[in-house]
């Protein structure tokens, strides 16, 4: 069973896929984590990431990168956002995304556009959305618990950010698959989060027999 979970930056996706992937004991690729590899990368070479071919001489970044606790920065996220924009950047992480997805029993992943293009085939998409505001102040919470020094409003400033680039986009940007199950998790806690989406898993794959 391959599931697909988007939504943009700090909706909760992520929490979301790694409980899914758990709960159906599915091997599971947090995409964004790739993304922001190329973009630390770039940072190392100092290279730019708004330029095209310093994004994708980056892709070649070392399998140990993916570990570094860094790339869960909001600096590093930023970097991510800016390289995804490019099309050589996508194509050379996309093989990678496809080949995790089609392993033997499936997988989970989470992203921007894996219902849409990486696995448009996914047996079950989700996506996962929140209010701005409710957004920005998961990401705050979430920073200051890390003891991470940050404003609010520049948190707020980073995602509006983020969303536009996201969104806006040539190549493979945000939207939600037209047979997308839609979760929004404004008012939810992690936890009614996580049990609506896999109660709407099991609801899907019931429907689907």
């Amino acid at each position: 069973m391959i599931i697909a979970v988007d939504g943009p930056t700090a909706a909760g996706k992520g929490t979301i896929a790694r409980a899914v992937a758990e709960h159906f004991r599915l091997p599971y690729l947090d995409t964004g984590l790739l993304y922001r590899a190329v973009g630390r990368q770039v940072e190392i070479m100092g290279g730019d990431p708004d330029n095209p071919f310093d994004a994708r001489s980056a892709c070649s970044f070392p399998e140990g990168l993916l570990d570094n606790p860094v790339l869960r920065t909001e600096a590093v996220g930023g970097l991510a956002s800016r390289v995804s924009v490019h099309p050589q950047v996508r194509e050379a992480l996309m093989a990678r995304q496809r080949d995790f997805a089609h392993q033997a029993g499936g997988a989970v992943l989470d992203g921007r556009d894996i219902g849409t293009v990486i696995v448009p085939d996914a047996d079950v998409k989700l996506f996962v959305t929140a209010s701005a505001a409710a957004r920005v102040q998961r990401r705050f919470s979430e920073m200051r618990a890390r003891g991470v020094p940050i404003d609010r409003e520049d948190i707020a400033a980073d995602i509006a950010k983020r969303d536009a680039r996201d969104s806006e986009r040539a190549n493979a940007p945000l939207m939600a698959a037209s047979d997308a199950i839609r979760i929004d998790t404004t008012l939810l806690s992690s936890e009614e989060a996580i049990a609506t989406a896999i109660a709407s898993i099991n609801m899907h794959r019931r429907a689907a027999k």
